[in-house]
């Protein structure tokens, strides 16, 4: 694994990929690395104009590339309804979900559906989105689903008696609790898969620190220019390039041998290449996960099938 990089990527021709928030950052980049190994892949983004953007320039910087834009809202579920009856009309079985878009230390707010934004985007939206998929990724022999944490998980565990941020909410916590919740969900779905006796891989992922624009939306969305520049200045200087960020991300998602509930991430943990990384004991909690999992699917509306034994 040490040194492992994109042109270690398996051939992916034959194979469908959906990526979410592929117009830009780490989306894009391992959306256009699977397709330059061949794979279909969809573009889920939020917004149309970036989101043809992205298709057109994927297509110069890889003549040939199987691509297309797909709209995706993940903060409004009927958006990601949307999006998978059109996948079930226009496609068969699924080989690759990854987990990507999120959104990091906004103000408060809420989902289109009520939710508190951050754990609405980052946790249900893709919740319920992987639910809605799972009948096709169960019917690939070979398929994962990737779903993209953070380091920042470490800043709290999910506390499911305030999971909007009610009785106050701090940014960073909300932001450190949904990338938890990223890793609960990992957790609790690796185990259902394996009681259903599925070979379906789901696997974490986490860049490290990147240069993407993750750093400075909530700035540049409040208006506040120094924080805005002070972040950019910090990505140009500290961060690891979008490329290299996505390669925990493209490993969890191509490499042989990746285990069920796997984290991947930068080797030195905010760059290098990637390695399994250490994760904090309450994403490993099987009563969390579990709890976690069944107020997603009252919240979503959105059941998976597979059974609860335990």
């Amino acid at each position: 694994m040490p040194g492992w990089t994109a042109s270690d990527i398996p051939d992916q021709s034959g194979r469908t990929a959906v990526v979410t928030g592929a117009n830009s950052g780490i989306g894009y980049v391992t959306a256009r690395e699977l397709a330059r190994r061949g794979a279909r892949v969809l573009l889920a983004c939020r917004s149309e104009a970036r989101g043809r953007a992205a298709e057109e320039l994927l297509r110069r910087e890889v003549p040939g590339a199987q691509v297309e834009f797909a709209p995706l809202d993940l903060a409004d579920l009927a958006s990601v309804r949307e999006f998978a009856a059109g996948f079930d009309a226009g496609h068969g079985a699924l080989d690759l979900l990854v987990n990507n878009a999120g959104v990091m230390a906004l103000p408060y707010g809420r989902t289109v559906d009520g939710f508190e934004t951050q754990i609405g985007v980052n946790h249900l939206g893709h919740f319920a989105l992987t639910g809605l998929l799972l009948p096709h990724l169960l019917r690939a022999p070979g398929a994962r689903i990737v779903s993209l944490s953070s380091g920042f998980h470490a800043l709290g565990d999910v506390d499911l008696t305030d999971l909007h941020g009610e009785r106050g909410y701090r940014r960073w916590i909300a932001y450190g609790r949904s990338k938890t919740a990223n890793l609960l969900f990992v957790h609790e779905l690796s185990r259902r898969l394996a009681a259903a006796g599925s070979d379906l891989v789901a696997a974490a992922a986490h860049p490290g620190y990147a240069d993407t624009n993750l750093q400075t939306a909530a700035a540049k969305q409040e208006g506040r220019r120094v924080t805005e520049r002070v972040m950019g200045f910090a990505n140009v200087v500290i961060a690891q390039p979008a490329a290299s960020g996505a390669l925990p991300t493209l490993y969890a998602a191509t490499a042989p041998g990746v285990r069920p509930d796997a984290f991947i991430g930068p080797k030195l943990g905010w760059r290098g290449a990637p390695v399994p990384s250490w994760r904090a004991k309450w994403t490993l909690d099987d009563a969390s996960a579990a709890a976690l999992w069944s107020a997603s699917e009252q919240l979503t509306s959105v059941s998976y099938g597979l059974g609860a034994q335990r």
